[in-house]
């Protein structure tokens, strides 16, 4: 009888049979078979939105919050997303077998280095299942094979998704096994598959901070962390009322959900009595529960009390903590405290401060007089992206195709020898 283990293995030397097959495809290729995932997610639209229909009702019945649920949710407007964004991911240039130097040594032997795919990519997810689609495209493209472990919460849509895309491939006669999913969702197959180093050249975690705080911890195999996203506004006391209002607004609440919304709002102490009100009125029309210190629950009534854990958690909610300033100094220095090193801005008419933000702020991205909510694979033109690093190695911030290669030196001489 097979075991979980016997069965991880298996997956894992199909895996690395595939992104070695991957290694004889030529962008064309690549591109057709992309272009016939994304054809067969629109027309089997149906049988996605009937699959995921079932993790929504179990997600809803285990009363899982609505914001979450929101995450989880398949409709056709997003499944049409799924397959834009592997079609974006086909026009973008493949970065595959770029040489990015070559120099001739005294020798006379010419070395250079050669971008290249990682081999076999290890994605653990959540809840989202535009992600298993998203990272198909790009790791596709890249010429990796993957791995993936959702969550269970999505395991119908998953294993849907999954089946849709492989078939599309066989059509193409490209390697199925570049896409498998793990459909055994046990902490103890993902713990397995954590330290499969044999087989998985790196691994991925998406989702919230005790998923990744797992995986960081666990993992042998090594880890592009994404972390989470406690992101801030900050509206300095030169920000113009309607651009700070509007931005808030954008990044709270334009869909609560994500890893990029605004989770706490930062005010300079001239600014409060003029903006802050106009933010809460925006806000509480959103029904968004405002946490604020002393200052801004005196500016404004209707608030409450903010902790200390208020202002360094990612609520991934209706709700907002507000902490009030007397500088950019102090600004920058209780974000830098509190952040999750994601996304951060500032709404300023100052140059120097926003100079000043930009330069020493600790996070993958910086905005100045924008919304949070721009990062993401697509809006930085990135096609669909594998997640949003908040590490310093390797890939920070959005990853798109460039960070799912990593480079070899390829040496040509015509005899020399080592003397």
């Amino acid at each position: 009888m097979e075991t979980r283990e016997d069965s991880l293995i298996v997956i894992g030397q199909h895996a690395k049979t595939a992104s070695r097959e991957m290694l004889r495809l030529g962008v064309t290729e690549k591109n057709a078979g992309l272009e016939a995932v994304a054809q067969a997610l629109i027309d089997n639209a149906h049988g996605l939105l009937e699959a995921n229909k079932k993790d929504v009702e179990r997600a809803r019945t285990g009363g899982m919050k609505e914001s979450l649920v929101d995450r989880l949710t398949l409709t056709e407007e997003r499944i049409e997303g799924m397959a834009e964004g592997i079609r974006q991911i086909i026009s973008l240039e493949d970065p595959v077998g770029e040489v990015l130097s070559m120099k001739t040594t005294p020798l006379g032997m010419q070395i250079g280095q050669k971008r290249v795919p990682l081999g076999v990519i290890g994605i653990i997810y959540e809840s989202r299942p535009n992600v298993t689609a998203d990272a198909f495209g790009l790791c596709f493209k890249t010429g990796n094979a993957v791995i993936l472990r959702g969550g269970k919460d999505a395991i119908s849509s998953n294993k849907a998704i999954v089946k849709v895309i492989r078939e599309a491939l066989n059509t193409c006669k490209l390697p199925m096994d570049s896409i498998q999913l793990l459909e055994d969702t046990s902490h103890e197959t993902a713990e397995r598959f954590m330290r499969m180093n044999e087989y998985v050249d790196v691994l991925i975690p998406r989702g919230g901070a005790g998923l990744i705080r797992t995986v960081v911890e666990k993992s042998t195999v090594p880890v592009i962390e994404t972390g989470t996203g406690n992101c801030h506004v900050y509206v300095d006391e030169t920000a113009d009322e309607k651009m700070a209002a509007d931005i808030v607004e954008n990044a709270k609440t334009q869909r609560l959900g994500v890893c990029n919304a605004c989770e706490s709002l930062v005010i300079h102490n001239a600014a409060l009595e003029k903006i802050l009100p106009l933010i809460a009125q925006r806000l509480e029309n959103h029904q968004v529960e405002l946490r604020g210190d002393e200052r801004a629950r005196a500016c404004y009534n209707n608030m409450k009390e903010a902790t200390e854990e208020d202002f360094g958690k990612e609520y991934l909610d209706a709700v907002i903590s507000v902490k009030v300033v007397d500088s950019l100094e102090e600004a920058i220095e209780h974000i830098n405290h509190y952040n999750t090193g994601h996304s951060e801005a500032i709404v300023t008419s100052d140059y120097h401060n926003a100079m000043t933000f930009l330069n020493e702020i600790d996070a993958a991205a910086v905005y100045v007089n924008a919304s949070t909510r721009f990062t993401d694979g697509f809006e930085f033109g990135f096609g669909a992206e594998i997640g949003i690093s908040t590490q310093k190695l390797h890939a920070r911030g959005p990853m798109g195709l460039l960070a799912l290669t990593t480079t070899k030196y390829i040496i040509m001489g015509d005899g020399q020898i080592r003397g």
